[in-house]
């Protein structure tokens, strides 16, 4: 295969999906992980030029590390790994669930993380590795809601600097890419998502094909290893006091 390799986690739906078809659109060879979607997975592989697709529940202990090594062996110049699945359940400031908190810090922070370093650990590239972490906005424009959430990605950012520093090439290179508002989430309709999106500096409704475009961009390496890129329509310049699915609901009482 002449192709570069790219695992994209969670690659089958949502802002996944958007990553798959981007690098897919750019000539590379995508692996779409999914969990449960796999007639999605599947679909999604035949509608591109070159996929393959790899179940695992990064809820599982052991399920990062033995993904990681799975595509390694399979796959020469396996260059990016994108790691985008994520849970996004409803708890806030005044009342932490431990299960949505356990299964946000699993999937959402630690999964990634072990996923990243067995892939730095095993994978072969020619011309460099490309570790993508995708975090949010709520790094730089926090609020009280999606406590458990908020709390696994600013955990997810931290490994960002580390293993940039820890990078055992001098070529390999770790990003961090911040979205905001894109897709409805949680329980918005189609409706609610298109007035809550504007609610950012510039009133434009960021899309998922920004966000993917921005990833393939960060996969060439042009920029300094340990940076994070904010793609959100200025979003995270803002200060909202609380997640703009409900600022969206307070303003139309």
């Amino acid at each position: 295969m002449t192709r570069p390799a790219v695992l994209v986690t969670g690659g089958a739906q949502r802002l996944g999906a958007a990553f798959s078809r981007a690098f897919a659109a750019a000539g590379w060879h995508v692996v779409i992980h999914y969990r449960s979607s796999g007639e999605e997975a599947a679909a999604l592989a035949g509608e591109l030029p070159s996929a393959q697709i790899m179940q695992a529940d990064l809820a599982e202990n052991g399920a990062a590390d033995a993904l990681a090594r799975d595509v390694a062996a399979q796959l020469e110049d396996w260059r990016a790994l994108v790691n985008s699945a994520a849970v996004f359940q409803p708890d806030d400031v005044a009342a932490l669930d431990p299960g949505i908190f356990d299964r946000a810090m699993q999937v959402n922070a630690r999964a990634p993380a072990m996923l990243a370093q067995s892939y730095l650990a095993h994978a072969t590239a020619r011309g460099g590795r490309r570790v993508i972490q995708i975090t949010d906005q709520k790094l730089a424009n926090p609020n009280p809601d999606f406590f458990s959430y908020t709390m696994s990605k600013h955990a997810l950012d931290a490994t960002i600097r580390m293993l940039a520093m820890g990078a055992a090439q001098p070529d390999d290179r770790i990003y961090g890419l911040a979205p905001g508002a894109i897709l409805p989430s949680h329980d918005q309709s189609e409706e609610e998502a298109e007035r809550s999106h504007l609610l950012n500096l510039r009133r434009r409704r960021t899309s998922p094909r920004d966000v993917a475009e921005a990833a393939v961009f960060l996969a060439s390496g042009d920029l300094a290893s340990g940076e994070t890129l904010f793609v959100d329509s200025g979003q995270h310049l803002l200060s909202q006091p609380r997640d703009v699915i409900y600022l969206e609901r307070e303003a139309a009482r």
